[in-house]
């Protein structure tokens, strides 16, 4: 006997078919910086605004900071795997997983972290380095400033003042170039580095300025080189069903808060955290070396191409063959994205 559904029924059904499609939806976000920090207020904080408000309050984000929601090393699996909606992931603490996009960390590629993340987001959204992400769904992609040298004791100004020193690195890029300059990299993450100087477990580290106060570092090294020898890459990702479950309406939301311009917007305020930095680490009368153009000093430039060439055939070996034409490309992308 064919089944008849009362009009009652149907109503009923269609109500609450509408309600939870339109019901709102709460994004749980996980990244490694404390809450009171400005990376945190003015990007995190200001895109889960920009989200809520153009959403009409039907998506809300609730921000997991300080890796209270996942660890940093498997803030990009959190978001794959739906233990969080959106994670912001360090490429280079997830060792050989994004490889291409870890070539924009090189010695050379960028001087700034506008200028990071432009190359790095067009690399992205031209199809060079797409694939790396496919599992989840990419929102945007940036950069820190030039990470450089940071001891207790020892001041460095040749490649023969590192040699044995612990230096912790922040990726298998970054542990390349200080090997190749008589480093001994250790690979800690970023929250765990205040406690590790403490404890004498390192001599100093690599940090771009920005995080040099983000993480109070500042206060417990005396000695900097300003060797712009690597940039630490970001990704702002989101779990694929967290994103497909949204209606069209609120998709667009996501989309119109994704690609360049958010991007741009992060590449700005790690530019200004980056002055904040120095100028702490001048305040408290630190000794600040810097090489200009590390690339053509005689000193320097053997290590760190050295490093690159190591890089960039280690990958060719791995079968990635369009590894030294996206390190061309990055380097084309220099001009165009300069700021």
């Amino acid at each position: 006997m064919k089944k008849t559904i009362s009009p009652l029924l149907l109503s009923l059904s269609t109500v609450g078919l509408c309600a939870s499609v339109n019901a709102d939806t709460t994004l749980r976000m996980s990244h490694l910086w404390p809450a009171g920090s400005t990376v945190n207020q003015e990007i995190y904080q200001a895109w889960a605004q920009k989200v809520e408000q153009e959403s009409d309050g039907q998506l809300k984000v609730e921000i997991y900071p300080s890796q209270t929601l996942s660890k940093a090393d498997h803030a990009y699996e959190s978001a794959v795997n739906g233990v969080a909606d959106i994670a912001i992931a360090v490429q280079g603490y997830t060792s050989g997983r994004f490889p291409l996009s870890e070539i924009v960390q090189l010695p050379g590629v960028s001087t700034s972290a506008s200028q990071g993340a432009c190359i790095l987001q067009t690399l992205y959204d031209e199809g060079d380095i797409a694939e790396e992400y496919e599992d989840a769904h990419t929102l945007f992609l940036f950069t820190t400033g030039p990470a450089y040298l940071h001891t207790q004791d020892s001041e460095i100004k040749t490649p023969a003042d590192l040699e044995g020193l612990r230096m912790r690195h922040p990726s298998e890029v970054a542990g390349e170039m200080l090997t190749s300059m008589g480093a001994h990299p250790v690979g800690i993450p970023a929250p765990d580095i205040y406690t590790s100087l403490q404890r004498g477990v390192i001599d100093g580290l690599s940090f771009p300025w920005e995080a040099m106060t983000v993480f109070r570092i500042n206060e417990l090294v005396n000695h900097h080189l300003e060797l712009p020898y690597y940039t630490g890459t970001f990704v702002a990702t989101m779990n694929k069903a967290s994103y497909d479950r949204l209606s069209p309406e609120l998709k667009a939301v996501i989309d119109n808060n994704s690609g360049m311009a958010w991007a741009s917007k992060a590449g700005q305020v790690f530019d200004g955290i980056d002055k904040t930095g120095r100028e702490e680490a001048m305040a408290q009368g630190d000794t600040i070396y810097a090489v200009e153009d590390p690339l053509n000093d005689p000193a320097w430039a053997p290590p760190l191409k050295q490093g690159t060439e190591n890089y960039l055939e280690r990958l060719e070996q791995r079968g990635l063959d369009s590894a030294r034409s996206v390190y061309e490309k990055a380097l084309t992308l220099r001009d165009q994205c300069e700021k």
